[in-house]
């Protein structure tokens, strides 16, 4: 997986073809080329898929219908390295943001995926997760409320900067107010209001 501003490179470093110089070549066709040179054509078959993601919002209609959720929530679980969990996560908590994905990131394990990537314990990795925009209801029967609330005081700024948001997010729909008000979000809600200043709220 491959993540990064407009003009960084990754696309040559992933697909570029290398026409006139075979060491230019990017990591899927040298690995295609690796794949090819190790199978029979009279007994194997391969297929390959592959998936890029533009999440802007016009778009993520479009990677849910192919299967884009099932692929992130597979890598989630397979995943092991902050890298990649950092990816995923960042990924899924683009889609978070598009209340009309809502259900369908649920159903499909979106959801359960960006939460699970909890256990990496990356700060990285934990930032993106914060990141996501809880809005709905369904998002804190998923159990993203008691995570949200646990980390509205870590140490890393950069997540309790992000849970911070959330927990704001969540307290802009009134559907969610008795799970808050249960779950102790209002305590850290009024504290937010109490340590930061205006402009930041």
């Amino acid at each position: 997986m491959a993540n990064g501003q407009t003009g960084t490179g990754k696309t040559n470093t992933l697909g570029r073809l290398g026409d006139e110089d075979t060491s230019a070549r990017g990591i899927m066709v040298r690995a295609v080329e690796d794949i090819l040179a190790n199978i029979s054509p009279e007994t194997d078959s391969i297929s390959v898929s592959f998936l890029q993601f533009f999440l802007e919002e016009a778009n993520q209609e479009v990677i849910m219908a192919q299967g884009g959720i099932c692929l992130l929530a597979m890598t989630a679980t397979d995943a092991e390295d902050p890298q990649t969990l950092r990816m995923v996560a960042g990924a899924i908590a683009n889609l978070c943001g598009n209340d009309k994905l809502q259900m369908r990131l649920r159903s499909e394990g979106g959801i359960k995926a960006l939460l699970g990537m909890v256990r990496c314990r990356h700060p990285d990795v934990l930032s993106q997760v914060a990141r996501s925009r809880h809005g709905r209801s369904l998002l804190i029967d998923d159990g993203a409320l008691p995570w949200i609330v646990q980390n509205a005081n870590s140490e890393a700024s950069l997540i309790r900067r992000h849970v911070e948001l959330a927990l704001c997010h969540l307290a802009q729909h009134e559907i969610n107010a008795k799970d808050m008000i249960s779950g102790g979000a209002l305590w850290e809600l009024v504290r937010i209001s109490r340590d930061c200043s205006r402009a930041e709220l």
